[in-house]
């Protein structure tokens, strides 16, 4: 039963252990060390009973607009006051425009002013990618940065149309309603779908629901955005080859047949040189932009330039005339409204509230990735569940506003970090700027070629392609890198929804395999400690003679893990006693349950069932360091009346010198 040591250990820790096996032998315990652990189990029994669904709930919401501050003392504050306090939690600009200085504003508009140079050509390239009129990007970075700019909490994202989810909408969209055939509906689905994304946000900020967003791992963005980074270039194809007729899927042997198919009618070779010439101007830049950081501004400025450029040139020469694909018309003027246009008693309403949901994942998922990353460098905290309700109602206004889903750019966000901005302040000016552009400047872009916009798309896609991190992934865990390498190649061969599956399909196996399976571990105590490890991972860590200490890792034990865990003791306590060298018969199970914080109905019958078969071979049972929801339903399921009171334990180490320090003398002691 002792873990034995190896031959070649010092002296020292041999002695370590037969002292520690001697004086368990010989250990009495006094009357103080008896009351003091009859004092301490009282804590645990005689514990609050913890917040039931309901409280847990309306605390939810109830933390979301208050700040934890204020909470304390919000009962006796004027209604005034809580109004105030109310509005700053909603709206924190109320709370950091205060302290706004205009030394912090000239670094802001310096960084819109940047911004917006990077956030205009993309704009334009990611609405033709959701296969919308140039004007919808123009207009989703207008509205939504300004409603983030009062609700977000965070200083540097930049707001706007981003190519992953103006994929996502091409893909699912196009599949209910063709934008060829019918581009009004589709349109109007679009503003329906980003309706409902919002919706979904606010939702999930609200409940506190940001929990769903990690259902798909780390691993599983990895792939999919790999993947969609190459499926967003391999679309770009159109663009720069000027093909009129394309497939609408997106799997790579569809666009590369349609690409194909394409040489043998007409296409214009002078689009191709054009859009790679200035593809090729864009990524030197960005090149020199990384070896000195004080040239940001360089690729920040080069997609605007490019598109000036190219522009110029197509009307110099009138290029359009001699096959050159332009945009042509783009509207001006205030975003209209689209209010009229949601579409909720439309026969689609099923799959726009389908469709709204994967975007709002998404979406939400890189904002508050990217959000994280530079409040991080920064040094503050950004409330997740706050970017998810600023994320939700900007996209609820833009939906009513001409807009399409936004959310927060890594490319334009790492701009306007170098740029110097010092608050969100940026983002107003970048939509000033880019609503100015459309009420007075939308007529010069008429000559702009669409070659351009898909090489400013070409050019921000490799930042979507992180080598490293896959790397990683695959040394760090197999099935992490299985989801990985699954939506990858989900997206690449089958469909931007079939990756997104298979992902998310991937990461609950390894979540369902874990939770059916959880490791269940032998623990001993470690040479002159009183800590208690697991004897695998301490080889010096030795065992308690007669008595068996198992460890639950488990968050959760419940009807998916409860009858395997119960089997796995009895069995490992049946082993244990058939052992030839056993010194001392297993006469308690210690069962350390620190890992496990929460216990369902099946679980308390397991734990029953286990106690009884334990005590009908003699052996005692006892709890060891149980969590709060855990000690109320066992208490609730009258399952310590019947284990006994003198069997729930505060920690490992009492329940051992209880055990060590009285002597069994049956069932009848518990």
């Amino acid at each position: 039963m002792a873990a034995s040591l190896p031959t070649d250990a010092p002296a020292s820790a041999v002695s370590d252990h037969v002292f520690t096996v001697e004086r368990h032998d010989q250990l009495q315990l006094s009357p103080e060390d008896r009351k003091r652990i009859t004092e301490r189990t009282k804590w645990v029994l005689d514990s609050p009973d913890p917040p039931g669904f309901r409280q847990e709930i309306l605390g939810s919401i109830k933390n979301v607009v208050c700040s934890q501050k204020n909470k304390k003392h919000g009962s006796s504050q004027p209604p005034f006051a809580w109004a105030v306090t109310f509005l700053r939690s909603v709206f924190p600009i109320l709370s950091w425009a205060r302290d706004y200085k205009a030394s912090m504003f000239k670094d802001d508009l310096l960084s819109g002013l940047t911004l917006a140079s990077l956030c205009i050509p993309q704009s334009i390239g990611y609405a033709a990618l959701a296969q919308l009129n140039p004007q919808y990007g123009l207009y989703t970075s207008v509205v939504p940065p300004l409603i983030y700019t009062t609700m977000g909490t965070s200083r540097e994202l930049a707001i706007g149309p981003v190519a992953v989810v103006s994929l996502l909408i091409s893909a699912m969209v196009s599949k209910v309603v063709n934008p060829v055939v019918d581009p009004i509906s589709y349109t109007k689905l679009v503003f329906t779908v980003t309706f409902f994304t919002g919706a979904f946000q606010a939702l999930f900020g609200l409940l506190r629901l940001g929990f769903l967003v990690d259902f798909l791992s780390q691993a599983a963005i990895v792939g999919f955005m790999a993947g969609a980074a190459i499926v967003i270039g391999l679309q770009q194809l159109k663009g720069l080859l000027a093909i009129s007729h394309f497939t609408t899927k997106t799997d790579v042997v569809s666009v590369l047949v349609a690409v194909a198919k394409s040489f043998h009618t007409s296409w214009y070779p002078q689009n191709f040189i054009l859009g790679c010439s200035f593809l090729i101007f864009i990524l030197i830049t960005r090149f020199i932009g990384k070896r000195n950081r004080k040239l940001f501004w360089l690729p920040a400025i080069a997609p605007l330039v490019s598109v000036i450029l190219s522009t110029a040139i197509v009307y110099l020469t009138r290029a359009d005339e001699h096959g050159v694909k332009i945009i042509k018309h783009v509207k001006g003027g205030l975003n209209p409204s689209s209010v009229d246009q949601l579409q909720f008693n439309s026969p689609h309403l099923r799959e726009s509230v389908k469709i709204g949901l994967v975007c709002a994942v998404i979406a939400l998922t890189e904002a508050v990735a990217v959000g994280r990353s530079f409040a991080t460098i920064n040094g503050y905290s950004m409330d997740g569940n706050k970017e998810m309700i600023a994320m939700g109602f900007m996209n609820i206004a833009g939906s009513m506003s001409s807009c399409y889903v936004a959310t927060g750019s890594f490319s334009r966000t790492a701009v306007n970090f170098f740029a110097g901005c010092k608050t969100a302040v940026s983002n107003v000016v970048m939509a000033i700027t880019v609503l100015l552009m459309l009420q007075f400047l939308t007529g010069l872009l008429y000559y702009t070629p669409v070659a351009i916009l898909s090489s400013i798309i070409l050019s921000a896609l490799p930042g979507l392609i992180n080598y490293t991190e896959a790397y990683n992934i695959w040394k760090v865990d197999k099935l992490d890198f299985l989801a990985c390498a699954g939506a990858f190649f989900g997206v690449l061969f089958a469909s931007v929804e079939m990756g997104l599956m298979i992902a998310i399909a991937v990461s609950f196996a390894k979540i369902i395999l874990n939770a059916l399976r959880p490791r269940v571990q032998e623990l001993g105590r470690l040479p002159g400690t009183d800590i208690f490890c697991e004897v695998d991972q301490y080889p010096v860590a030795h065992a308690v003679p007669g008595v068996l200490i198992i460890r639950l890792n488990s968050g959760l034990l419940c009807f998916t893990n409860a009858n395997p865990l119960r089997d796995r003791i009895l069995n490992w306590v049946a082993e244990e006693n058939e052992k030839d060298d056993i010194k001392r018969p297993v006469s308690g199970i210690i069962l350390d349950m620190s890992s496990v914080t929460n216990i369902d109905y099946a679980g308390v019958l397991a734990l029953e069932e286990t106690n009884k078969k334990l005590l009908s071979g003699g052996i005692k049972l006892a709890i060891a360091s149980p969590r709060w929801q855990v000690i109320h339903k066992l208490k609730v399921a009258k399952f310590v009346d019947k284990v006994g009171r003198d069997c729930i334990f505060l920690t490992v180490c009492e329940a051992v010198d209880s055990f060590v320090g009285s002597k069994f003398t049956g069932p009848g002691n518990c």
